[in-house]
């Protein structure tokens, strides 16, 4: 199985939505079809602020990866969010997502990207090890908070 990555388009829109019910069921999270096809479809249009690969084949994903950029000073310039990465339960634990993680920075880099960002779950060691992995670290001092609108 490879991890190659195909910029999504809207002739995907249908795949990425059946990845994208499959992992929010998974995760527990309760978006309706409707909000979640139409940030998928704002994505797919070609929204600045972020992007969609297909992990694996086009034709057949296995997988998917979004990317949500941002400005830091910080940083100094753009940066990003892997806001969502999935891999279908039956091919998981092969390198897949590990392989995504490596490409990509040196991937988006090419573009100005500065920083790759993403949020694990405290709870879960064998993700946190997946992210260390791939170059990823804790941030010492920081953590992320949210407020919902």
């Amino acid at each position: 199985m490879s991890a190659v990555l195909t910029l999504a388009s809207q002739a995907h829109a249908t795949q990425i939505d059946t990845l994208v019910a499959a992992f929010h069921k998974e995760a527990g999270i309760s978006l309706g079809d409707g909000a979640r096809q139409q940030g998928i479809a704002s994505l797919l249009e070609g929204s600045p602020h972020g992007v969609i690969y297909l992990i694996g084949p086009a034709r057949a994903p296995i997988g998917y990866i979004v990317i949500t950029f941002g400005w830091s000073l910080e940083f100094g310039g753009l940066d990003g969010f892997v806001d969502e990465i999935y891999v279908r339960p039956g091919v998981r634990r092969r390198g897949i997502a590990s392989e995504v993680l490596q490409a990509l920075p040196r991937a988006l880099a090419g573009a100005g990207l500065k920083a790759l960002h993403l949020e694990v779950d405290r709870t879960s060691e064998a993700r946190q090890r997946l992210y260390a992995r791939a170059g990823f670290k804790p941030r010492p001092d920081y953590m992320l908070m949210t407020r919902s609108f």
